[in-house]
């Protein structure tokens, strides 16, 4: 894609603070480090989220997120991490180039990814029958 910015950073065309790179992937810095040492695992084939990525290159990259991941804990001392991915703007999606975010974790507090208890509202066999159709 032209005016993606992860592809111009996988092609070099920009610069990123690249930490792991192989045939399928490559893994930098991301530019906000939400909290300290956030890593994108990015594919080089161009796919706008996970929907779109062969189970191949996915499988291959939660590997690379896995060595990742424990490199990060223990390089930066993080105390744990949450692997993230989103899938479109709804769910917080800015760049349409398929990413693994990896954030190191400090305390409970640097970062708000929150769930919200709606089990009260919420009819898991209606859930559990449109899943399953």
């Amino acid at each position: 894609m032209d005016n993606c910015i992860f592809c111009k950073i996988i092609n070099k065309e920009i610069p990123g603070k690249i930490v792991y790179e192989d045939d399928i992937c490559i893994a930098f810095l991301d530019l906000s480090q939400a909290t300290y040492g956030h890593t994108l695992v990015v594919p080089k084939k161009h796919f706008s989220n996970i929907l779109e990525v062969d189970n191949d290159t996915l499988s291959h990259l939660f590997v690379v997120v896995k060595d990742l991941s424990k490199k990060i804990i223990s390089k930066c001392n993080a105390k744990g991490l949450n692997v993230l991915t989103n899938t479109n703007e709804v769910a917080g999606q800015t760049v349409h180039h398929f990413h693994i975010h990896i954030l190191p974790r400090y305390d409970s507090h640097e970062l708000d990814i929150n769930f919200t208890d709606n089990s009260e509202k919420t009819d898991l066999d209606e859930v559990y029958e449109e899943i399953t159709k």
